[in-house]
């Protein structure tokens, strides 16, 4: 419901955005009449038909999630012409004309309907319907939540009914600017001198912009110029519904402490499971199938390092206590854009050895019918369909798995009194040192990003030329020519590096590539070759191949734990780099 809200809200938003500018020609012609069986029909057409017309889009929209780039080029030719008609009327008359014929066409062909006694509810509809097709809607951040989640999970009712209310929303801003209609034309009409000045200026302005843009002085400057003042406000709305969830809450690891008293009392029923939008390992389950089961629910994405370590408990667990009837689901709910992809995730869990069944909750359903919070979180479920138990986070292993046998004791299927499992975590499945661990997740990418040492600071989505910083613990910086997106960093040119004043154990980096190409890369430590600190994706010499979009361990340091710094150089141009984690 809150989503629904939101979408509604960036409709009514839509008003003050440049791109409702080619419907209102069509709106304000009938500003003088009746608007019950004028406007409001109208605004119904519009609305509707641009729901309908972007969610056929939406099914079709998977390929626009592989073709950022080329999408971004058609973008700045369409905005280079729109510039070129604000700034030449008559070039702007040429290029709308057929545009204004056909909808000229349309009111002829309603305002004959009405003269011959037809309905003018019927021709202002037909009118509407018209318009829908002409309307192009700023992609804010909430309509761009809506139509992205269609292209990654695919379209479904709920999208279209998200679309509905996105286009619910500007035809009522619109209905507002319909009923005060004449003074609006009274106000445009004062204005027509200065409006052309304006309007010349304005297509200068876009057509700098664009020049800006494509020369990568500024990829930024697009969305600002555009979206000024809506997409502020759409963002401070997504922000707020997103301050009581845990989005990136991954709990880091923690010193043991000694097993509580065990005490399972019901905290609720399992919930739903109809949210996964695929299965891996394993036909699609329901609560109702796993009745009878002891369940283990594991809701984890294979970047995250605090997952990874919890990951050779639960493959032990699920391995011992099968056959005695316990069930373990990993529920996979990404972080990152690219743990969106089923590929990745199969080709992770292959990996990982994860041969449990796996639900794909690309659009947190699961997460939110749990109301769970955390990566990792462990929940406990009863033969009777009960949740007995949760653990967020690392740790508390002993517990857990007298948790399991408790149930399973309860159930009639085992004993409680097997000792734990014993477990030697590979690589970065290791468990941590907490007694050396100083230094927490940082983020690369601008949404989350904190403590970036370069001069000058960071430019949002622009190719730009960074020097290194002198660093204090915790603080990194660039050298070379970067990218600094919402999500990740990118390498524009080769021989870009990334440096991190850390101490801890263990330094991974989440790495990838645009398109899955191997990328060279040479680490160092203190400016030396890791020898025998480093980690298990990195030579002794300090190179190694970026070959997926995943988590790398680059170092794990041998002898005594110290605050070093480290750096990575990559050698190909194309490196997406995303969180550092520790251990």
């Amino acid at each position: 419901m809150t989503l629904f809200l939101l979408a509604y809200a960036a409709g009514v938003l839509t008003i003050a955005s440049p791109c409702v500018l080619p419907v209102l020609p069509f709106v304000f012609a009938r500003a003088d009449r009746a608007f019950i069986r004028n406007g409001l029909p109208l605004l119904a057409g519009m609305a509707l038909t641009f729901a309908l017309v972007a969610s056929l889009g939406a099914v079709a929209g998977g390929w626009a999630v592989e073709a950022n780039h080329w999408g971004r080029q058609a973008a700045l030719v369409l905005l280079a012409l729109f510039g070129l008609a604000l700034l030449f009327p008559r070039l702007g008359e040429r290029a709308w004309q057929p545009l204004v014929a056909a909808g000229g066409r349309l009111a002829e062909t309603a305002e004959r309907r009405v003269a011959a006694g037809g309905s003018p509810f019927a021709a202002s509809l037909l009118l509407g319907v018209a318009t829908g097709l002409l309307w192009a809607p700023c992609a804010g951040p909430i309509l761009g939540l809506i139509l992205t989640g269609a292209a990654l999970n695919g379209a479904s009712l709920g999208t279209s009914v998200l679309l509905a209310a996105y286009a619910a929303g500007a035809a009522t801003s619109l209905a507002l600017a319909l009923l005060l209609g004449g003074r609006v034309f009274r106000a445009m009409k004062r204005a027509l001198p200065a409006g052309g000045l304006l309007r010349r200026a304005g297509g200068a302005a876009v057509l700098a912009a664009v020049g800006a843009i494509a020369f990568g002085l500024d990829t930024g400057l697009l969305a600002r110029a555009s979206y000024a003042g809506t997409v502020s406000l759409e963002q401070r709305l997504i922000d707020a519904t997103r301050r009581g969830e845990a989005m990136d809450r991954i709990i880091p690891a923690q010193a043991p402490a000694a097993p509580p008293r065990l005490n399972l009392p019901v905290e609720g029923r399992i919930p739903s499971l109809a949210g996964a939008v695929e299965w891996l390992n394993s036909p699609p389950l329901s609560a109702e199938s796993l009745r009878g089961k002891v369940v283990l629910v594991n809701f984890w994405t294979y970047s995250c390092i605090n997952c990874l370590r919890t990951l050779p408990y639960v493959r032990a667990w699920a391995e011992r206590y099968r056959d005695q009837g316990l069930v373990v689901i990993g529920v996979h709910t990404p972080e990152f854009a690219f743990e969106r992809r089923t590929a990745n995730v199969r080709r992770a869990a292959a990996d990982l050895g994860v041969s449990y069944p796996i639900a794909i909750d690309n659009g947190f359903g699961i997460w939110r019918a749990f109301g769970n919070q955390y990566w990792p979180a462990l929940y406990f479920v009863d033969a009777e369909g009960r949740i007995r138990h949760h653990r967020f986070g690392e740790g508390g292993y002993e517990m857990s798995e007298q948790v399991i046998q408790t149930l399973l004791a309860e159930a009639g299927r085992g004993t409680p009194r097997m000792a734990p499992v014993a477990i030697d975590g590979p690589g970065a499945q290791a468990p941590a040192d907490p007694a050396n661990l100083r230094s927490q997740e940082t983020y690369l990418g601008y949404r989350n990003a904190t403590n970036f040492a370069s001069p000058g600071g960071a430019v949002r989505d622009a190719a730009e030329a960074y020097r290194p910083g002198r660093l204090r613990l915790n603080e990194w910086s660039l050298s070379g020519r970067w990218t600094i997106g919402e999500e990740f960093t990118a390498l524009n040119e080769a021989g870009g590096s990334i440096a991190f004043r850390f101490h801890a154990r263990d330094l991974h980096l989440v790495l990838g590539a645009p398109d899955g190409r191997p990328l060279r890369f040479q680490v160092t430590i203190d400016g030396q070759p890791p020898g025998a600190s480093r980690g298990a994706d990195v030579a002794a010499d300090g190179t190694g191949v970026v070959t997926g979009q995943r988590l790398y361990q680059l170092i794990r340091q041998d002898g005594a734990v110290a605050p070093r710094t480290f750096e990575i150089r990559f050698l190909d141009p194309g490196a997406q780099a995303y969180a550092f984690t520790f251990g």
